[in-house]
């Protein structure tokens, strides 16, 4: 990573040009050429220093209602339990934990009525019956950043 990449990633993480072109305006301020930030841009996603690109929500002021989820899952129905959580389009993140509760998965919709009960379906639907609904009670960050 050379100091042009740098430059990039300080961008992108917190002022990434809301534009039709947005690669174009990033080529501008660092001065070089689009076709050059996208190649950048692409190879820092395949090295896994770019996880995702997209945007971050504060969904309680947009109105939404969102969740922490735990579950126990049993080897068995991992991967079926898996495919189910991610059908659904209110969930942003799902992952695997060495943990007694091995699943957690962020889930938002509408309502917190709306969440409890896909969360329902998820139980019916996989087999699973011990899913933890944890909504936060308080935000203590919302962006983290790192300056390179």
């Amino acid at each position: 990573m050379d100091e042009t990449d740098k430059k990039i990633l300080n961008i992108i993480q917190t002022d990434f040009p809301v534009h039709a072109e947005p690669f174009n305006v990033l080529a501008k301020i660092i001065g070089i050429d689009e076709d050059e930030v996208l190649k950048r841009v692409k190879k820092l996603k395949e090295t896994g220093i770019i996880r995702r690109m997209g945007a971050v929500f504060d969904t309680r002021k947009l109105g939404f209602a969102s969740t922490l989820c735990a579950a126990r899952v049993s080897k068995e129905k991992l991967k079926e339990f898996v495919e189910i959580v991610n059908s659904y389009p209110g969930v942003t993140h799902n992952y695997r934990r060495n943990h007694e509760y091995n699943v957690w998965f962020t889930f938002m919709a509408s309502t917190e009525e709306e969440i409890k009960e896909s969360l329902t379906e998820i139980s019916e639907k996989s087999g699973v019956s011990d899913i933890l609904n944890m909504p936060a009670k308080q935000n203590f960050k919302i962006d983290v950043s790192f300056d390179f």
